[in-house]
């Protein structure tokens, strides 16, 4: 059967936004995660695209009710953790332009966070949209794949050949299993993802199509940046491959206690007529959403703060699944 995943700047029916939900995940940062996660939604939600946010019970319902306008629909899932770009099922269509729901395994990031709920949210969600579902017979995450539309698609060696997802399988093996249930037939394959990402290098954090061919990748920002090589070895690759590269500033080194946190502007969420984009406090904010709004001029650029977000491990690209329109 072939199928086909268009782009995100593709137009959309609606997107999925997670809230936090869990406090013994994410602790002090529980409160200003669901005010910035509430205020992703309502960006989106006032251009009058349709956002569903996914929320996990009454009590946290409630929550988000108070902090949503009238115009964001919740709606209930049971779920570990918010982030529904990697265990929610991706949108795409078939040789008939029929939109359903590509489930695939999901084991916690490699089992490092299994969590209750979030191996069955793909079927919860599918349901939810009207979305006829299938299941594929391998793990991938939503967030280790970008694509422009054309059956290119990006990943990071670091995340889809890991040992920890499918062992069994080589990269013809991946390359053939993109290609049958996702329709891409290029792959451009990207070395290692972010510093402290353990997501193992999820490419959303690192890699982003923005156009036809056409990709961006951050440039180092201050000297103790932590990605330098990182992003030289990715503008390498893609320019070998032959697409034009685009540059968005990195947000520097941004530490946790000492840890480097994977902090990156290219976790931004592209909507019907929004680019919402994480911002850090840092220095570089401004000079990243001028560059990204440069990238697509017929869509306002938002930049949100997104430190709380980033305590968890991603941002709102990783937080959010969107619908695209049928084709």
């Amino acid at each position: 059967m072939t199928v086909y995943m268009p782009a995100e700047w593709a137009q959309q029916d609606w997107i999925w936004i997670g809230f936090p939900a869990d406090g013994s995940l994410w602790e002090q940062d529980l409160i200003p995660a669901q005010e910035q996660m509430a205020a992703f939604a309502n960006a989106v939600a006032e251009t009058g695209q349709k956002v569903r946010l996914v929320v996990r019970d009454a009590a946290n319902e409630a929550r988000a009710r108070e902090l949503v306008s009238a115009s964001v629909l919740c709606e209930r899932h049971a779920y570990g953790d918010i982030w529904i770009r990697d265990s929610g099922p991706l949108v795409i269509f078939d040789g008939k332009g029929r939109r359903f729901g590509q489930r695939f395994g999901f084991n916690g990031w490699g089992g490092k966070f299994v969590l209750d709920g979030d191996q069955d949210i793909g079927v919860t969600m599918a349901e939810a949209g009207s979305l006829p579902a299938t299941m594929a017979d391998w793990i991938l995450e939503g967030g280790a794949i970008d694509t422009d539309g054309t059956g290119l698609v990006v990943t990071t060696e670091q995340c889809l050949l890991n040992p920890n997802r499918n062992p069994q399988l080589t990269k013809a093996e991946i390359e053939m299993r993109l290609q049958r249930d996702l329709g891409f037939d290029r792959v451009l394959w990207l070395g290692d993802g972010l510093l402290g990402d353990h997501t193992d290098g999820h490419v959303d954090n690192l890699a982003r199509f923005v156009a036809p061919g056409v990709v961006a990748i951050p440039v180092p920002s201050g000297t103790d940046d932590p990605n330098v090589a990182v992003y030289a070895d990715a503008r390498a690759r893609a320019r070998e491959f032959g697409l034009q590269v685009r540059d968005v500033p990195s947000p520097g080194r941004m530490d946790e206690a000492g840890i480097v946190e994977p902090a990156s502007y290219m976790n931004f969420a592209i909507c019907n007529q929004v680019v919402v984009v994480p911002t850090y406090g840092s220095y570089h904010d401004d000079a990243a959403l001028e560059a990204i709004g440069d990238l697509f001029p017929g869509r306002a650029v938002v930049g949100l703060p997104a430190e709380a977000v980033l305590t968890g491990g991603g941002s709102f690209h990783c937080a959010s699944q969107h619908a695209p329109a049928s084709i």
